[in-house]
């Protein structure tokens, strides 16, 4: 058997096994760029959403999320095949107008913006105490101060990168990020079997769910997303079917949920109810092996932040401008967004906070709610008919979540304790001393 394909020197004959050989080798390249969109800093904050849940009700909470990912990435392709679109945002526009682009290109902001926020925290807790570990850098040294440590990252490494005007100049993030996680996943496991044991368990630590546990599902929400891909790496298919792209998505969204778990479940099997926003937090400042993770994460959220500077620079751009920056307005939306960012950070340092408000506000309508509602919008049957009744579902439990993860985000939020060493850490045998009130 084999396929005719035209060329300029006639046709010529290709074994369907070539054909199927090169198909496979596009969905796997595919399929690692589609891991390495999911994975990224937000895998930091999945023990702490297990704290919030529990730990078998947040296990289960995780699947379904990723579950959701799955079906809604399939989903906006479909919506794109429909509507002869290739884009999130020309999607959006063809559904449902002026007032959807508008919508969505707020929410596209937002996401970006509340995540650059959420690295620079991080930036601030993490590095602190890798200087700290430096032959005369102590806990009253300026390399401890986070507001130091911000602003010496953004002035140094964030704002320089975030002034290139062409994304290809960081290409080689993605593949340094993705390394980088996985070091701190096998830290994480490492000490989940050495630490854990000398940490006494909190009670109810291994509860099968908590009443807050809907802050969780925007937790999970934010470390999954990365629907602002899925158009491009579909494109990127040799030959880009639905079917294709389907293995491609539950290739990807699989693997990046085993990834997941295994780190949400090392993380807070250490230190139940005791797991902070950021597990790193968590650790000993006279921990080696953990600075060393803290020095790998930070190196990550740094090199990642112009990334998302790139994503929020393009809505204002698109919205705002409509044309292409000059120079002086490139330089000066990036200098605008990044002062903005930073000083907000740098009033604000509660991480958990930070990553539950963005997965409900902007996560999970963008994982939830939009592709359904484009796609039903393009669909031609009535929403409770079979194949429209999963996105139908899809817009009202988005729409709970956010409403509910906003009211509990409120009710109950987990107080930080940035640069404070825990009580754990005071004994290096680790006794079964309480923590102070």
């Amino acid at each position: 058997m084999a396929q005719e394909l035209n060329s300029e020197q006639g046709t010529t004959l290709i074994p369907a096994e070539k054909v199927a050989r090169e198909s496979r080798s596009s969905m796997i390249s595919a399929s690692f760029n589609f891991i390495n969109s999911i994975i990224g800093s937000g895998i930091i904050g999945l023990p702490y959403a297990l704290n919030q849940a529990g730990l078998p009700f947040g296990f289960l909470l995780l699947i379904v999320v990723a579950f959701i990912t799955d079906y809604s990435i399939i989903l906006l392709i479909k919506g794109g095949n429909l509507s002869g679109t290739n884009s999130y945002q020309s999607l959006v526009q063809s559904t449902f107008g002026f007032p959807g682009f508008l919508i969505l290109s707020g929410l596209q902001f937002l996401y970006p913006f509340i995540a650059m926020i959420s690295y620079n925290i991080t930036t601030g807790d993490t590095m602190t105490k890798v200087f700290q570990r430096i032959p005369g850098v102590g806990p009253d040294h300026i390399l401890a101060e986070r507001h130091f440590v911000i602003l010496l990252s953004t002035l140094l490494f964030t704002l320089p990168l975030s002034l290139y005007r062409n994304i290809e100049k960081l290409g080689k993030v993605s593949f340094l990020s993705m390394v980088l996680t996985f070091i701190i996943l096998i830290i994480v496991i490492i000490r989940a079997a050495t630490f854990g044991p000398q940490i006494p368990p909190t009670e109810n630590a291994w509860a099968f769910a908590k009443w807050n546990a809907i802050q969780a599902v925007g937790v999970m929400s934010f470390a999954f997303i990365c629907h602002h891909n899925s158009f491009l790496i579909y494109g990127s298919l040799e030959q880009p079917t639905l079917t294709n792209w389907s293995r491609v998505t539950h290739i990807s969204v699989g693997s990046a949920l085993i990834i997941s778990a295994v780190f949400a479940v090392a993380g807070y099997a250490t230190f139940t109810g005791y797991t902070q926003g950021d597990i790193f937090e968590n650790y000993c400042r006279n921990d080696n092996l953990a600075t060393f993770g803290r020095f790998c994460f930070g190196l990550s959220i740094i090199t990642t932040f112009p990334l998302e500077c790139f994503v929020t620079r393009e809505v204002v751009s698109n919205v705002l401008c409509c044309r292409d920056l000059s120079k002086a307005q490139h330089v000066a939306i990036t200098l605008l967004i990044v002062a903005v960012c930073t000083s907000i950070s740098l009033a604000y340092d509660c991480l958990g906070i930070v990553l539950e408000l963005n997965g409900v506000l902007c996560a999970t309508p963008l994982i939830f709610i939009i592709p359904s509602a484009c796609y039903l919008k393009l669909s031609v049957g009535r929403w409770f008919q079979r194949e429209n009744l999963m996105p139908t579902i899809l817009i009202f439990l988005g729409l709970f979540v956010m409403v509910t993860g906003l009211i509990m985000t409120g009710l109950y939020h987990q107080d930080c304790s940035h640069g404070v060493e825990m009580f754990y850490c005071a004994d290096a045998n680790i006794s079964g001393t309480v923590p102070p009130v």
